[in-house]
């Protein structure tokens, strides 16, 4: 298994603290980074290999990773037209890295570490969602038809609709599916939109099925709102989750 940490984007809605440097090297406590956490727990679940994607300050946040991830051999992905494409297409820029059953994490996820255990040990092709929790008004949504995840975007609303979080784990045969289609996407120019547009092109093709967060930490940090929330909840639970 690899893992593919997304790393790409501006972190515009953070303020001054991507000033000068990215969203994932954020301090969410004991130490911790966003990113420094996320490595910790690949390590702890026997990850070895992730390649990462990156935008602006690369040469910052890779010298951070390495310091942070010594058990884990990475490869680094520039996206150099980060500004103006979304992450569908520093995926495509990491297509032929990606040749293994992949565990996708988005490098503003701050996660249980339940959660990575739970997505590193499934069979399936999984994505976190939580049912538990209202739909948000501008963040991801699943879509669910038959217990499979039929479609994953903002833009889904209804009882057949749950919260989701782009903490994925893929079956090689499933992720390449997917990696085609955006392979597609960027051919035609379609470089701005979320990578799921291609995902919910195939997903008749792919059994993509929700893993239960049942009220799990497992949340982006788009803003300085969200990353002081985020912070609270893994301060509170550090002693129990450092173990």
């Amino acid at each position: 298994m690899k893992a593919l940490l997304l790393n790409s984007g501006l972190g515009s809605r953070m303020g001054a603290l991507t000033k000068s440097l990215p969203k994932c090297m954020c301090q969410i406590g004991y130490g911790h980074t966003i990113i420094s956490w996320q490595l910790e727990m690949l390590r702890r679940n026997g990850v070895r290999e992730a390649v990462v994607t990156t935008g602006p300050f690369a040469d910052l946040l890779e010298e951070h990773i390495l310091t942070h991830g010594s058990e884990i051999e990475f490869i680094f992905v520039n996206n150099p037209v980060y500004s103006e494409t979304n992450y569908i297409y520093s995926m495509y820029l990491a297509k032929d890295y990606l040749d293994a059953d992949i565990l996708l994490l988005h490098g503003d996820l701050v996660i249980d570490p339940d959660v990575i255990t739970d997505l590193v040990s499934e069979k399936r092709s999984i994505v976190t969602v939580d049912s538990l929790v209202p739909l948000p008004e501008k963040d991801f949504k699943a879509k669910l038809k038959n217990g499979r995840i039929e479609a994953v975007g903002i833009e889904f609303f209804g009882k057949e609709s749950v919260a989701c979080q782009p903490a994925y784990k893929f079956l090689y045969m499933d992720f390449q599916k997917w990696m085609e289609e955006i392979a597609n996407f960027c051919s035609r120019g379609e470089t701005k939109v979320y990578a799921e547009n291609a995902l919910n092109n195939i997903s008749d093709k792919i059994a993509l099925y929700p893993l239960e967060l049942n009220n799990r930490l497992c949340n982006e940090i788009d803003n300085i709102n969200d990353l002081k929330l985020v912070s609270n909840i893994f301060k509170k639970h550090y002693d129990k989750w450092r173990l």
